[in-house]
C-alpha cells in the first residue's frame, strides 16, 4: 500500500523538466513552476527522510495509530497532512479525508496557508481550515486544518463530524484541554463509534514520546531528527535595555546594514509592542535605501486574521521579511527563508484566577529551554482543581447543569453556541425577552476582535466615536456602532475615520450571520429588530443580566471604585468605557454589568452598562445571592429580595379580594 502511496510522488519528486505532462492528482491540473521551486524545499526538510517509513506505518499500524516525534523545524507540520492526503487518495477517500487539528487558530490558518501553496491547490477548495468565525472549507475539501476546541465541539455534538480517513493531532504536547480529551475519547473508544475506521497520528517533539506512547498502548513511532544549519550561533546581550521595542528595531536595522542574507524573526511579548515595533520599523526602512529595498515588516498575531497570508507570500523585489510576532508563532510556524531569530525573552500570557474570576496578564522570562528553540509550553495538561470547581459551580448558576452533574437541557443547548456560557444564556434569555435580534448583533460583537483599535488621534476623531456612544452603556453602543457600520455598507474609510477596526467588524458581520443560522437551525424563535425602543431597552438589560449576573459590581464610595459581587475586589471603568468619555460631569452609575475584568494592569472593567439590582434579584438564582460572600451589597440584596417578595405578596392579597369583591356585587 505504501507503495502505491509513494506513486504519487516518488521519492525523486516529479521532474521539473516534464512539467507540461505532470499532473496533480488532487485536482488534476498540471503543477505550476513554483510547486518544483517548493518541493525542493520540502525536500530538504529533516522529515523528508522518514516519508516511506510514515506511510509504511500508516498501512500497517495494528492499532491504527501512528506516534511522530521529532523537534520542532523539522517540517513534522507541513508534511505529514500531505503525506496523509496522499494516503487517502490512494484509498479514493473510501474510508474518508483528513483533518489536521492545532492548538490555536492562527496555527490552523498559517498551516493551512502554506500547505496549500505547497500542494499547489486553491485554499478553501482542496485544503481548506475552521477556525472561530470562519470556515474556509467546501464540498471538495480533502484536507482540512482546524482549531482542535472546534474539532471537539464537533465530536461531542449530536451533528457528527462526517467521516475521517485520517485524524492528525498535531503539537500533542502542548497538552491543551481539548486535545487531551479528544485522545481521551479516541482511545477509550477504540475509534469504534467513529465513522470510517480512521487512522490516527500523534504528532508531538520527543519530551512527551514516552508518555504518549504508553498512553497509546505502544503504537508504533517514527522518529525525526532535528533541523541544523538553519540559525547562526545565537549572541546575546550584557545589557538588559531599558526599551526592548527600541533594542528590537535597532538590532533588526543592524542586520540589513550588514547585508545579512535571509529574513528576520522578532519575538516580543505583547501585541501592543509588535504595533510599536512595526510602525517604527516601516518608518525608520527607507534609511536603508543604500542596502538595497527597505524590508517588508509583517505583524503575526491573532489580530492579524487574513493578513497572515502575507507572511507567506513571496516578495518580487527582492526585500527582505521581518516578521514581528509573540509566543503564538513557536505553534506551527515555518518559514524556510528565516535566518535571523531577534529574541526579547519574554512573553505575556493571561493567567486566570479561578477565585477572582479573572484574567491577568502576567510578564514573566522564557525559560532556557524556549530561548533555545522556543520550545513549546509544558506548563500542565489541564487547570487546577480550585478552576474546575468553580467551573463546575458556574454552569450550575446558569442552569447548564442537572442535579447528577450533566448537561441538563438547558446545558445541551448552550453547548451548540460557539460563545462562552454566560453569552450563550444571555442570548438564550432574549428569546423569552423578545430581544433576539439585538443580541445576535451583541453577541457576535463581543466575540470578535475588540472594535476600537487605538484611542482617537485627533478632536474631530474623538467626536466621530463619541457620536457612536448610546445612553444606556457600552453593550448598547456596541450594537449602535454595528447598526451604523452595516448601514455605511461596511466601509473601511468610515471606520478608519473613527478609529474602528475594520476587519473586526466584518468578522462581527460574519459571525451573526452563522448565529443567525444555528438558532434558525435548532428552531429557536426570532424577534423583529426594535432597537432604540423603551421596552427593547428594558428586554436588553433582563437578556444580559440572565447571563451576566455572575459579573455585577456596584460603586460603594460614588467616586467610581467599583466592589466586585462575588468577591471584595476593587476595580474602575476603563478608558474607553462610555461613562468615563462623557464630557459633562456626572455620577459614575451605581450598578453595572461588566464583559471583562483584568487585574494585569489597572484593574479594569471593560464593557460596562448600569443596571438595576431589582433585575439582579429578579433573575439571578436565589441561590447565587445567598451564596455571595458577605459584603453590604449582599445585604441590601437580600433585603431588596423580601421586600419585593413582600410587594409580591400583598399584590397578589389585593388582587384576591378584588376578585372576590367583584364576584359578591354580581
Amino acid at each position: 500500500m505504501a507503495s502505491q502511496v509513494l506513486g504519487l510522488e516518488e521519492e525523486s519528486g516529479p521532474n521539473p523538466g516534464d512539467s507540461e505532462l505532470a499532473v496533480n492528482p488532487f485536482d488534476g491540473l498540471p503543477f505550476s513552476s513554483r510547486y518544483y521551486e517548493l518541493l525542493e524545499q520540502r525536500r530538504s526538510l529533516p522529515i523528508w527522510a522518514a516519508r516511506f517509513i510514515f506511510l509504511e506505518q500508516l498501512e500497517s499500524s495494528p492499532s491504527g495509530v501512528v506516534l511522530v516525534s521529532g523537534e520542532p523545524g523539522s517540517g513534522k507540520s507541513t508534511q505529514i497532512p500531505q503525506w496523509c492526503a496522499e494516503f487517502v487518495l490512494a484509498r479514493g477517500f473510501q474510508k474518508g479525508r483528513v483533518t489536521v487539528t492545532q492548538p490555536y487558530p492562527l496555527a490552523a490558518l498559517s498551516l493551512a496557508l502554506q500547505v496549500a501553496d505547497e500542494m499547489d491547490l486553491t485554499l478553501g477548495h482542496e485544503v481548506g481550515y475552521s477556525i472561530p468565525q470562519e470556515d474556509c472549507t467546501g464540498p471538495d475539501t480533502l484536507l482540512r486544518f482546524c482549531w482542535d476546541r472546534l474539532l471537539l465541539q464537533e465530536v461531542a455534538s449530536t451533528r457528527g463530524t462526517g467521516a475521517w480517513g485520517v485524524l492528525v493531532l498535531d503539537e500533542a504536547q502542548e497538552r491543551s484541554v481539548a486535545s487531551d480529551l479528544l485522545q481521551g475519547l479516541l482511545r477509550d473508544a477504540r475509534l469504534g463509534n467513529l465513522p470510517g475506521d480512521p487512522r490516527v497520528v500523534v504528532v508531538t517533539d520527543p519530551a512527551l514520546e514516552p508518555k504518549l506512547q504508553a498512553f497509546w498502548g505502544n503504537p508504533p513511532v517514527v522518529h525525526v531528527l532535528g533541523e541544523t544549519g538553519r540559525c547562526s550561533t545565537p549572541v546575546y546581550r550584557d545589557t538588559v535595555p531599558t526599551d526592548r521595542v527600541e533594542a528590537a528595531c535597532q538590532a533588526v536595522l543592524e542586520l540589513c546594514r550588514k547585508e545579512a542574507p535571509g529574513d528576520v524573526l522578532v519575538y516580543l511579548p505583547s501585541e501592543e509592542e509588535i504595533s510599536l515595533c512595526c510602525e517604527s520599523l516601516s518608518r525608520d526602512g527607507g534609511s536603508l535605501e543604500n542596502q538595497g529595498p527597505p524590508p517588508r515588516v509583517l505583524p503575526l498575531h491573532p489580530g492579524c486574521g487574513q493578513a497572515v497570508q502575507a507572511v507567506y507570500e513571496d516578495i518580487e523585489s527582492g526585500a527582505r521579511k521581518v516578521v514581528v510576532t509573540h509566543w503564538l508563532a513557536d505553534f506551527s510556524f515555518s518559514l524556510p527563508s528565516i535566518r535571523h531569530v531577534i529574541d526579547a525573552g519574554l512573553e505575556l500570557r493571561s493567567v486566570y484566577s479561578p477565585q477572582i474570576r479573572a484574567e491577568s496578564q502576567v510578564l514573566r522570562p522564557i525559560s532556557k529551554c524556549q530561548a533555545e528553540a522556543r520550545r513549546l509550553r509544558a506548563t500542565g495538561i489541564l487547570p487546577a482543581p480550585e478552576a474546575l470547581m468553580q467551573a463546575l459551580e458556574d454552569l450550575d448558576y446558569l442552569a447548564a447543569l442537572d442535579d447528577n452533574g450533566d448537561l441538563s437541557d438547558l446545558g445541551v443547548i448552550l453547548s451548540e453556541f460557539p460563545l462562552a456560557p454566560d453569552l450563550a444564556k444571555a442570548l438564550l434569555a432574549s428569546c423569552e425577552f423578545d430581544c433576539v435580534d439585538e443580541m445576535l448583533t451583541l453577541a457576535a460583537m463581543l466575540t470578535a476582535a475588540p472594535g476600537f483599535t487605538r484611542p482617537p488621534l485627533c478632536a474631530e476623531e474623538a467626536a466621530l466615536r463619541r457620536a457612536l456612544e448610546h445612553v444606556d452603556g457600552d453593550h448598547s453602543s456596541l450594537i449602535q456602532v454595528y447598526e451604523a457600520f452595516i448601514q455605511s455598507g461596511a466601509d473601511k474609510a468610515w471606520c478608519q475615520a473613527r478609529g474602528l477596526n475594520w476587519a473586526a467588524l466584518c468578522q462581527a458581520h460574519k459571525l451573526r450571520g452563522e448565529l443567525l443560522e444555528l438558532m434558525q437551525r435548532i428552531e429557536l424563535p426570532l424577534s423583529q429588530p426594535a432597537f432604540g425602543s423603551e421596552q427593547n431597552r428594558r428586554a436588553l438589560q433582563k437578556a444580559l443580566v440572565s447571563g451576566y449576573f455572575l459579573k455585577v459590581a456596584r460603586d460603594t464610595d460614588g467616586t467610581g471604585n467599583y466592589l466586585l459581587l462575588t468577591h471584595k475586589h476593587v476595580a474602575q471603568l476603563s478608558p474607553y468605557c462610555c461613562y468615563r468619555s462623557r464630557r459633562a460631569p456626572a455620577r459614575p452609575p451605581p450598578w453595572v454589568l461588566y464583559h471583562n475584568f483584568s487585574i494585569s494592569k489597572d484593574n479594569c472593567l471593560s464593557i460596562v452598562s448600569e443596571i438595576q439590582p431589582q433585575m439582579l434579584v429578579e433573575l439571578a438564582p436565589p441561590y447565587f445571592l445567598s451564596n455571595l460572600p458577605p459584603s453590604e451589597s449582599k445585604d441590601f440584596l437580600n433585603q431588596l429580595r423580601e421586600e419585593m417578595a413582600d410587594s409580591s405578596t400583598w399584590s397578589e392579597s389585593s388582587s384576591t379580594q378584588e376578585l372576590g369583591d367583584a364576584c359578591v356585587l354580581q
